[in-house]
C-alpha cells in the first residue's frame, strides 16, 4: 500500500491502522478482531449490524474483482472519530473509485465504520 496522507499511518490508531493492514489483504479474520461486538458498518446504502454480519461483509466486499488499494490521505476529527481515504483501482465497473472510511471508536475498538464516495 502507497500511502501520500496529511497524517502519517503511524499516527492512525491501533484499531484502525491494524484493521486496514488485514483488510486490504482480505485478512476478514483478523480485520474483525479489531470491530467490536455491536458494530454497525455501513458501505453505500447496505448496512452491517454486529460482528457476525460485519464479518461476512469484509470476506466477501470485492471478492468478485481484483483491484489494488492506495492510502491517500487520513485525519482525525476528534478523539474518537477518523477518516482514511482510499483509492480503488481494479476491474470493477468505473475502474477507479476513491472512498472515505469514516471510523467511530469505543474502547480501542471500532464501533462504526461508514464507507462512502469521497467529495470530488
Amino acid at each position: 500500500m502507497k500511502q501520500h496522507t496529511d497524517l502519517p499511518c503511524d499516527l492512525l490508531p491501533t484499531a484502525v491502522r491494524q484493521f486496514f493492514a488485514a483488510h486490504i489483504v482480505r485478512d476478514a479474520d483478523t480485520a474483525s478482531s479489531f470491530l467490536a461486538e455491536d458494530v454497525v458498518i455501513v458501505d453505500q446504502d447496505e448496512t452491517f449490524r454486529g460482528r457476525e454480519e460485519a464479518y461476512a461483509f469484509l470476506r466477501d466486499a470485492g471478492s468478485e474483482f481484483e483491484y489494488t488499494t492506495e492510502q491517500i490521505g487520513a485525519h482525525r476529527v476528534d478523539d474518537t472519530h477518523w477518516v482514511v481515504t482510499v483509492r480503488l483501482e481494479g476491474s470493477f465497473p468505473g475502474g477507479v473509485a476513491e472512498l472515505d472510511y469514516r471510523f467511530a471508536l469505543r474502547d480501542d475498538l471500532i464501533a462504526e465504520l461508514i464507507i462512502a464516495n469521497h467529495p470530488a
